[in-house]
């Protein structure tokens, strides 16, 4: 029997730290989250305090809190470090003016500074709005404006992509540069201001791929659900070093990039650079890296590239996660069979703060399945009625609400925030899934992209996963293509690794390889080949309304 066949792929055995779901999930109260966090005993609530100065005050002070690598640069801080480090720039910035409640943007590469900055803003009570660094001049001025920030932390070349004359509400820019280069003085006493659980700390704006961009803003109540999904999901124990790929300027960048695990008081890897296979696996085996949390993209590219991973030693790996977007199986079988190691994918939002449905260590993993509800939380899946659905069929995917990490409000956009609530006590995710009867939640799509062939309902996330598992696809993505018969047809659009030619040979073998494994009425009617498919700049997300648009504007192409 092949590995495949198995389906359900059991856990390893070992002391995680959740070693019993059924019976955590019946007795768990979101209350008991605050144990361990020193708020719980002191009723002085701040969770830049929390997640850095709380383990020096511990006597933890002298453990390695990060590591930095870009190209042969390499940098570690302890947590001392780290927590004089914010204490100097939350001095710079109270001494340019900044208050409590201030939005305070910072737009950085992935550095131990864009890390520190963040925590600086938030520690003084302001409100920390970390930018991608990526983006250009509209998306910067377009968020800025949006909630008016105030100061702008940045460096000497970034600022040249800041439109500062557009920008009214921008009082001041601060250089990372300056900051590091400025006089510091050792005592940060009085830099801590203590909030309430619902003030404002961070701010994310989506990607803004539907309108303008929406500033999801999250309250000091969310350190609860961060610091618990860290030590159960994340599985963060004392000597585990961390690594997240994501930049901070996206919301698994500062989750599960730098709340969570420091929380945990993990021993965080930050890398600089663009991707490359070669740097990661290097990166992994010289850190010694224990946790590894990414995007399918990255792990479908690594993929993609076979045998590469052979030249290094990967052993240190215990715990993979993946986050971002639906985590095919194919991807899931491969770290299975080449890495010895299951990837645990998980699901969440912006919006919700922290981690929802969770595959854990210490369960079984249903390839296909974001997971089963994380300890708190309830998911439901209703109809258009707002009604639960059986288990197993198809309907909206819902949380019961409230819990720590759901965000407090969409800036400036009551109408938005109202949206998300269409059924009272519920959040409504956009998401179509369904759950089976061990709770086990599936992703079919999302709500706009669901396609409906012959009266047939067809999730494109099924049929994608079920091509890149030829031998021939790096990747793919599903649409429902308009049609005056069918009124949609199923279209794939793939990428061919390296060494496969198109051919309508080749093409026609794929759609027989669909039919015969799923369906006939979900094989694709055509496939085109791309060169590579659109993607977000979050996650590397497969923009499915982006082909759908191109397909409507145009049919021509390499389609069959």
């Amino acid at each position: 029997m092949t590995l495949k066949q198995l389906e359900i792929i059991e856990p390893v055995p070992g002391e995680y730290n959740l070693q019993n779901y059924t019976t955590v999930r019946e007795n768990f109260k979101w209350e008991d989250a605050k144990n361990g966090l020193s708020f719980n005993e002191t009723g002085r609530l701040n969770i830049a305090y929390e997640t850095i100065d709380r383990h020096v005050d511990d006597g933890r002070g002298d453990k390695t809190a990060l590591h930095y690598v870009n190209g042969d640069e390499r940098i570690s801080y302890t947590f001392r470090e780290v927590k004089e480090k914010t204490d100097h720039y939350a001095r710079i910035l109270k001494e340019n003016g900044a208050e409590k409640g201030d939005r305070i943007f910072v737009f950085l590469p992935k550095t131990p500074e864009c890390y520190i900055a963040i925590l600086s803003v938030i520690k003084i009570g302001a409100i920390a709005a970390p930018l991608f660094e990526a983006f250009m001049e509209d998306a910067i001025r377009d968020r800025i404006n949006d909630c008016h920030g105030s100061i702008l932390i940045t460096d000497k070349e970034m600022v040249r992509r800041v439109p500062e004359a557009d920008i009214p509400s921008l009082e001041t820019i601060l250089f990372a540069e300056d900051i590091e280069a400025a006089p510091s003085r050792s005592s940060g006493e009085g830099l801590v201001e203590w909030m309430e659980e619902d003030d404002g700390m961070l701010i994310h704006y989506t990607s803004g791929s539907t309108g303008k961009p929406k500033g999801v803003l999250h309250a000091h109540r969310v350190v609860s659900h961060q610091y618990q999904s860290g030590k159960w999901v994340l599985d963060i124990k004392d000597d585990d070093v961390y690594w997240c790929t994501s930049h901070p300027g996206w919301v698994t960048g500062s989750v599960y990039g730098l709340f969570a695990p420091w929380l945990n008081r993990a021993t965080v890897v930050i890398q600089g650079g663009r991707f490359k296979a070669e740097h990661w696996y290097k990166l992994i085996a010289e850190l010694k890296v224990t946790i590894w949390y990414s995007a399918p993209t990255a792990f479908r590219m690594l993929l993609s590239q076979g045998d590469i991973l052979e030249g290094y030693d990967l052993s240190s790996l215990r715990h993979i996660l993946s986050v971002g977007e639906p985590l095919n199986p194919e991807v899931i079988y491969w770290a299975w069979e080449e890495l010895g190691v299951r990837i645990h994918d998980t699901w969440w939002m912006t919006e919700t703060g922290a981690h929802l449905v969770v595959n854990l260590p210490g369960e079984k993993i249903k390839p296909g399945s974001m997971g089963r509800p994380f300890p708190g939380v309830e998911v439901g899946i209703l109809d258009e009625a707002g009604n639960v659905v059986p288990r197993g069929t198809t309907g909206q995917l819902a949380v019961r609400t409230p819990w720590p990490g759901l965000m407090k409000e969409i800036w400036g956009n009551k109408d938005k925030f109202d949206s998300y609530f269409k059924y009272e006590g519920w959040y409504l995710s956009g998401d179509l899934a369904y759950q089976d009867d061990e709770d086990y939640v599936f992703f079919q799509s999302r709500d706009d992209d669901m396609i409906n062939s012959s009266g047939e309902r067809i999730g494109p996330f099924e049929v994608e996963s079920k091509l890149i598992e030829h031998e021939a696809i790096q990747e793919a993505g599903v649409i429902g293509k308009p049609d005056p018969v069918r009124g949609e047809i199923v279209k794939a659009f793939i990428v061919l690794r390296d060494g496969f030619v198109q051919s309508p040979d080749l093409l026609e073998e794929i759609r027989v390889f669909v039919r015969n494994n799923l369906a006939a009425h979900v094989a694709p009617k055509e496939i085109e080949v791309m060169e590579e498919l659109p993607k977000t700049t979050i996650s590397g997300k497969i923009l499915r309304r982006e082909l759908k648009k191109q397909e409507i504007e145009n049919s021509g192409g390499t389609a069959v």
